[in-house]
Formats: C-alpha cells, structure tokens, sequence
C-alpha cells in the first residue's frame, strides 16, 4: 500500500491506509460536483463560518494535530505546533478578507457613451490539490482557505508518507460543519490522479511539489487547457554583504538553513558572504550548527530531527557524496545522529565549482552550501546562476541598498535581514523552474476565480 505512517525517527511502520476504489473516486466527485453547485451560491459570511470554525479547532487541538506531523514526517515538536497555528492563521485571514478581495470592480473608461462596466470574480467549480509531506498542514491551508472562501470546492491528493495528517485535515471540515464534497481526501493512486486531471469537472490544478512531477502534472493539465499553478523546488541564496550585522546574520542563516529540518522550499540552501567577513562567518555558522543536536523530534532539547523518510535521508547523503567526488569539501558540524532513524549528519560543503553538479542542485535537509564572492555585484551573479527562483535574501544594515540589491535578485520572493518565509498576508510563489502562480494573500484567492466583465451599455449607444 503506498499511503503508510512510518515514524522517521525509528523506521517504524505505524499504519498503513489503503488506495480508493475507482467507484469510490467516482462517488466522491460526484459529491463534490453537487456540493459546488451550492457552495458558489452560499454567501460569504456564511463560508466564513465554517472557515473561521475549522481555524478555531485547529486552536484548540493544537497538541493532538501538532503530534501527527511529529509522528509522519519527524517535525520538531515546537515546529509541528507553530505550523498548526499558522495553518489556523491562513484560514482566519481569508475567512476575514475574502469578501474584500472579490467585491466587484469598477472598469474606467467608455463613460462618454454611458458604460457601466465591472469585473466579477466567480468560482470555477472543482480545484485539485496536490501537496507534499513538509508542510502537511499549512500546505493544505493556503489551498484550501482562499480557493473555498471563493466559492470554488477542493478535493486533494496529498503525500502518502502523511496519510493521517491527511484525513485528520479533511474530518476539521467535517468538524467545523462543511457540507460532505467541500473539501475531500483523496488517496489516489497514480492512475487515479491521472484521470482527475482529465475529468472536466476537475476545473484547475495546484501543485506543490517536486520540479519533475511539476512539469508532468502542468503538461496533462495544459492538453486539458486547464489552469494550474505551480509551487516547486527552491535553491535560495542568502547573501551577506560585508556591512551586516554579522551576529544577526549568522543567527538567522542557522534558522533559514535549519528551520523545518531544513526540508524547506525557501531555506537558506545557498549562504553567499562577501568576502571581506567570509572566514569569521563561516566560523560563528560553523559553530551555531554544531550547537543542534539530533535526536527524538518529540524532545524539546531536539535542535536537528531525522529527515521525513530513509529515502529522503538516503538521497541527500548521496548528493553530499556526489558533490564531495566533484571536488567540494564537506564539512561534518555538530554530535553524530543516532545510528537508527532516517538522520543526515548536519553538513556545511564549500569549494563548489560550476562543473560539479551540486552547483545547480537544490539540498533538502541539514546540508548548506557555502560560497564566498568579492562583492556585491559578483554575489548577485551568483545568487541569479541558477535554474531556481523561489526565494532569497539580503543581509546589510543599509537597508535602501538591501532593497536595490532584492530588485536585482531573479526570484520570486526576496527578504532584506530575514530569510525568505510565509505569512497569510504576503504573496507566496516563484519563477523559472520554481514555478508560477502565487499562493496567499489577496493574489492567492484570485487564481482560481472567473475574472468575468460586466458591462451595461446603453442600448442606443454606438456600436
């Protein structure tokens, strides 16, 4: 069976859950179908309290969802419940605000002939949802609050390595009152996804995910002529400019870096500092990582959890591997992780050259890539030589110059004295092979909505 509970921290297999029927799937669209035919004619106040009691739950259980992400994917305990509150926080935002956000909108022009136009925003009818196993629940949150508050109704395909934070998502809904087919769990097989993408009532497609299941997945929705949007890997640079505050910085690339076990679009993964500070920032980086020590997830003092998988912990030491036969040194920082468990020993690699392939590949987990460059203009070029656009930062304590340098980073998102993070009110999305759309705020809610013009002419206008 492909949706299991392994307990990364031990290998153990907990559950196992096992794949939906083809009947099954067809009865859940079909549910799905009636529900959206009411659900877009239900007011907005009226979703609003189902959105807003589902983040009121989320709250109030904060303990009993937080330990499932502990359990199905390794999360820090105190990570596992601030991504409980978030999720909470992103329903909230768009059971608040939606209304605001697709009120209708006057269009100028034509008023010498008496026009009356606007612009209405709609829902479309069926969203898809295919998330990943990092985030298991703020990846659901910002599908499932903007795309339900519109009016729209979403079924999911979630990671099969979190089958219980899965369904626990879709019973909040039933919990929070939601009509059966508002929001609903699918565990599909690959086939089954497939036919989804195909079935017409099936209206659009998000994904968070992989670059290659991306480019599979956008390419069968785009014969469909089917909209999409695309959330995918991340190889963010963290620049250090050499008039930083260098404590706060070495601070927050341990955080950037590490945060989430460092199984993170928009970690740190690339840390490029001047050169002028590189040696004694590497030293303090160096040694604020060797302070984490890894072990048990659920333990408060746990500073580096095991990796989500064994898979995922034996890819990225493959990579390290890899990068260390082309040339690079790696750089083994901090306790060595226990001998079971799907644990990856933190790793600091330098000596990167553009002819070894860890260059231009994204590092899921505890693993920084660290490069040194003579000024501002060559960390530039180097943070934008690379296939990924997702994120980034910019650390120097003159923050008009931290702003001039963000406009000339080629991503989506840049911070200045922050690593790239979310918030419910900040658009979320990248470019390049990192994607397209954006997720969150008021951008978020309006990817999946009719953009429909109205306009009342004059019947004895010209023509």
């Amino acid at each position: 069976m492909a949706y299991k509970t392994v307990n990364p921290y031990t290998n153990e297999t907990i559950a196992t859950f096992p794949d939906l029927k083809d009947g099954e799937l067809q009865t859940l669209l079909d549910q799905a179908e009636t529900t959206y035919k009411s659900w877009a004619q239900t007011s907005f106040p009226d979703r609003a309290k189902i959105i807003a009691r589902a983040a009121s739950l989320l709250r109030e259980q904060k303990e009993d969802y937080a330990k499932l992400l502990t359990l199905e994917m390794g999360k820090l305990k105190r990570e596992a419940e601030a991504e409980v509150d978030l999720s909470a926080d992103i329903l909230d935002y768009y059971a608040q605000n939606s209304e605001k956000f697709l009120a209708p909108q006057k269009v100028p022009g034509g008023t010498e002939r008496g026009d009356d136009a606007m612009v209405v925003s709609q829902p479309l009818g069926i969203i898809l949802a295919i998330e990943p196993w990092n985030f298991p629940y703020y990846q659901l949150a910002r599908v499932a609050g903007p795309h339900l508050m519109a009016g729209n109704v979403v079924v999911v395909k979630h990671a099969s390595i979190v089958p219980q934070a899965a369904a626990a998502f879709e019973k909040l809904f039933h919990d929070a009152g939601a009509p059966a087919g508002l929001y609903t769990n699918l565990f599909a097989t690959r086939e089954q996804l497939e036919a989804l993408i195909d079935d017409p009532r099936v209206q659009g497609i998000a994904l968070t995910g992989s670059e290659g299941a991306g480019a599979k997945v956008a390419a069968q929705a785009g014969k469909n002529l089917k909209k999409t949007t695309m959330e995918l890997g991340g190889s963010d640079a963290f620049i250090v400019l050499e008039d930083a505050d260098l404590e706060k910085s070495v601070k927050w690339a341990v955080w950037g870096r590490m945060n989430n076990g460092g199984q993170c679009c928009v970690a740190a993964k690339r840390i490029i500092v001047v050169d002028k500070i590189a040696d004694t920032f590497f030293k303090r980086f160096s040694e604020e990582l060797a302070k984490l020590s890894p072990g048990d997830p659920s333990d408060d003092a746990t500073g580096v959890p095991p990796m989500s998988s064994q898979s995922a912990a034996d890819q990225l030491n493959e990579q390290v591997e890899d990068a260390v036969k082309h040339g690079a040194t790696a750089h083994r920082v901090g306790p060595a992780p226990p001998n079971k468990g799907a644990f990856v020993q933190t790793t600091i690699l330098t000596d990167i050259t553009k002819d070894n392939p860890a260059f231009y590949q994204e590092f899921f987990g505890p693993v920084a890539l660290f490069f040194r460059v003579k000024d501002e203009d060559e960390a530039i070029a180097l943070a934008n030589d690379n296939p990924y656009g997702l994120g980034g930062s910019v650390f120097t304590q003159n923050t008009e110059r931290g702003v001039d340098v963000a406009k000339r980073i080629s991503t989506g998102m840049v911070y200045v004295n922050h690593p790239t993070w979310t918030r419910p009110d900040l658009p979320f999305g990248g470019i390049k092979r990192s994607g397209y759309g954006r997720e969150l705020a008021m951008m978020g809610i309006e990817e999946f909505v009719n953009k429909k013009l109205i306009n009342v002419v004059p019947i004895d206008a010209p023509a």
